[in-house]
């Protein structure tokens, strides 16, 4: 559980930063707990009360505080001795940025705040704190077994048998649901579920047309079922444009 803390005096950003952040974690599958709150001072009188933040957006400027974000992040760290918080400032400002480095925040964001610039923050955060695994897990008798995911050129469902196809050439047999393991574990990933049979790795495709998908290795070309067709199309598009960013 990961406890996140929005701080900002303009309530209509406050609600589209949770919303943000919350449909984000729900596509990870990472459980959180959002508190919004409008003035460091009402911050503040949750962490008294006894509640950790893990993670805390902080305006830098409220019309309705005497503190700014930068004071309030100095007594995070000094009056709370919380070192361990990631601090990310959000502003419409670019003037404090010298200001910041001795509260030693994650990141500065500039409003208005952009979806994919967030989603990429908090990537950093998951990455920094070891909360996003690189191993794909599977289940093959009574082994559980691990590949990393960059490994994986694409995996293929035949009956309630599944087959992992690795770069390497090997090729390893188990039994599960591909749509199972395409939502908990492969989409965040960035693989594409193009058929009912197949799973791919985008980070292994030479090619995408509307039907069908080529792979780097070998030259393989999988179909595209006409149901899953606009929803790859949508999925790709949006994968190259967060890798753009």
């Amino acid at each position: 559980m990961i406890n996140f803390a929005i701080c900002d005096d303009e309530k209509a950003i406050g609600a589209q930063l949770e919303q943000t952040v919350s449909q984000y974690l729900n596509h990870l599958n990472i459980k959180h707990d959002i508190d919004v709150v409008f003035s460091p001072e009402e911050l503040e009188h949750q962490m008294q009360n006894g509640i950790h933040y893990d993670f805390i957006f902080l305006d830098i400027e409220y019309f309705t505080s005497e503190l700014n974000g930068v004071d309030f992040a100095r007594i995070i760290r000094e009056v709370y001795h919380n070192n361990q918080a990631s601090i990310v400032f959000i502003s419409r400002e670019t003037k404090y940025a010298l200001e910041l480095f001795d509260v030693q925040p994650l990141n500065f964001l500039i409003k208005p705040l952009e979806k994919e610039k967030v989603h990429k923050v908090i990537d950093k955060y998951l990455t920094l704190a070891g909360l996003r695994t690189k191993d794909f897990t599977y289940k093959k008798g009574r082994s559980i077994l691990k590949v990393p995911f960059k490994d994986i050129l694409y995996i293929e469902s035949a009956g309630r048998k599944l087959f992992l196809h690795l770069v390497s050439g090997k090729e390893e047999e188990f039994y599960g649901s591909l749509k199972e393991i395409y939502e908990n574990q492969l989409q965040k990933y960035d693989f594409l579920f193009i058929h009912a049979s197949y799973v791919v790795n985008y980070d292994h495709l030479a090619a995408l047309s509307f039907n069908t998908a080529k792979l780097s290795k070998g030259g393989l070309v999988l179909p595209i079922s006409k149901y899953r067709q606009e929803a790859v199309r949508l999925a790709y598009q949006d994968i190259l444009k967060r890798r753009m960013m």
